[in-house]
């Protein structure tokens, strides 16, 4: 852990550089990936598509990132968050370069749903920030990475509708998507050359096994298996809204093919889990080594909630405003940044509430909060002033972001040599609330989609009543065999 005294955001050097850095890199990670949401309809206009394709274009966006965040979470526990951060925004400029010299729909969507894959960035920092910072400081460090990184969606819906009319014509947003691929691949490389995984002299705690997150009871192994499900039915959810049923992206027979696939993929992945896990049906875990997996469950179901809730609303707050007010695309994306922008204060101010007021305490406001931002939300037409409109949509997004702070200012407090698997798990349920909520919305009216987000809401504030509040230590084990008591309250 970093020896370095005080929070000061003006310093460049030891622990806050490594957070300037980190929450730069997620900046950059959203920042591509929601290049296209504030130019739709410039895109839908060049490569001729309908409105119900410019929608299947959001729900693509962040499907992968469901598998991918998983993934990336087990690799980042493995290999350390220097390497992999630099591997993901590396490799992720190549589909945002596709998808900038896309013709079709086909072409668009293909790259588009490549790009998903970018979404998982956010797990890495999670995992670097907490090797940095100690528990009394987490929340409002990991707050301040989420925030100021998630506001790279409202840098892009400020920013690239304005560069793409600066370069003019129908293809200027080609070449706004192509200059935040330009960044991504940039930024690769200042991230790998300035970073380190720990301050000097600490460890980095690795999973015992790879394969699979780990657990430390029978029945916390099946808790496991129920919560894996969501995520394979949101990809499940994904293919019928691409088959025959929805746009006829795919045929009847490729849609049953991915079903099947994706079966067989649940069942490894359980298989899986089984290999890492079997032991704990034959020899208890020490007390001491244990930790609850309902805490990680819990986190998960507010993380559908709350991160799922903005992923869709970002995308389609700039459609809903140039439709129910009759603004123009650019002023429509420019209002709609409202939302978005709130992370700059929100994200981090929710950590910060957690670090100062309790866990479970902050959350259980912030999601009755949510709740009822969105059911005013809902509520919103055309007949509203646009401030007052626009007012509601920001009041909204501080429960939402404030929210999303204060669950990964937990996050890194349930098993450190987990925190990227813990991570990538209840981010990627985050992109399964995307997924459900962004199909309703392909399916019934602004008002009805806001109001499905304020029902999940309460379930989400009644599932918190089962949490506990991190307390006293957890203990980890060094490559020594020596246990390492750290601190989580």
């Amino acid at each position: 852990m970093s020896q370095d005294k005080g929070f000061n955001l003006l310093s460049f050097t030891g622990k806050m550089k490594i957070l300037h850095l980190s929450w730069m890199v997620f900046f950059i990670t959203f920042f591509v990936w929601f290049n296209h949401a504030p130019m739709l309809g410039a895109i839908g206009a060049s490569l001729g598509l309908d409105k119900a394709q410019l929608k299947t274009l959001l729900i693509l966006n962040v499907a992968l990132t469901i598998p991918a965040r998983v993934l990336i979470g087990m690799l980042t526990d493995k290999y350390g968050p220097r390497i992999i951060y630099a591997a993901l925004l590396f490799i992720s400029a190549i589909p945002c370069f596709m998808f900038a010299m896309a013709d079709s729909f086909t072409q668009a969507a293909i790259s588009r749903f490549m790009l998903g894959f970018i979404g998982a960035g956010f797990v890495i920092g999670i995992r670097m920030v907490s090797e940095w910072f100690p528990a009394n400081e987490l929340g409002t460090a990991e707050g301040i990475y989420g925030g100021w990184g998630n506001f790279g969606s409202a840098a892009g819906a400020m920013l690239l509708p304005t560069i793409a009319l600066m370069f003019g014509g129908e293809n200027g947003w080609r070449w706004a998507i192509g200059l935040t691929g330009a960044l991504s691949l940039v930024f690769s490389f200042i991230w790998y050359a300035n970073v380190s995984d720990t301050p000097k002299g600490s460890t980095y705690f690795k999973p015992k096994k790879h394969g699979g997150m780990e657990v430390t009871s029978t029945g916390d192994f099946f808790f496991l298996l129920v919560m894996k499900i969501p995520m394979y039915a949101a990809l499940a959810l994904l293919t019928w809204k691409l088959s025959p049923a929805g746009v006829s992206l795919l045929s009847a027979g490729a849609a049953d093919i991915l079903y099947v696939v994706l079966a067989a993929i649940l069942a490894y992945d359980c298989w899986g889990a089984w290999k890492v896990n079997h032991e704990v049906f034959v020899t208890p875990v020490p007390q001491v080594h244990r930790y609850k997996f309902k805490q990680v469950a819990v986190l998960n179901i507010l993380y559908f909630c709350t991160f799922g809730s903005e992923l869709a609303v970002v995308s389609m707050l700039p459609l809903f405003f140039a439709e129910t007010f009759h603004l123009d695309p650019v002023y429509a994306g420019l209002v709609a940044s409202a939302y978005a922008f709130m992370n700059l204060m929100s994200r981090p101010g929710g950590g910060w509430l957690s670090d100062r007021f309790g866990r479970k305490k902050t959350l259980l406001i912030l999601t009755a909060g949510l709740a009822g931002g969105y059911a005013l939300m809902a509520l919103t037409n055309g007949t509203w002033p646009l401030a007052v409109a626009v007012l509601v949509a920001m009041a909204c997004s501080f429960f939402v972001q404030a929210g999303e702070g204060a669950v990964f200012a937990v996050v890194p407090l349930i098993k450190r040599r987990l925190t990227g698997q813990i991570a990538g798990m209840t981010g990627a349920y985050g992109n399964v609330g995307a997924v459900v909520y962004l199909t309703v919305l392909s399916m019934v009216s602004y008002e009805v989609f806001f109001a499905v987000i304020a029902l999940t809401a309460v379930v989400g504030f009644v599932t918190l009543l089962f949490m506990e509040e991190p307390k006293g230590h957890m203990a980890e084990v060094r490559e020594d065999g020596s246990v390492e008591l750290i601190s989580v309250s």
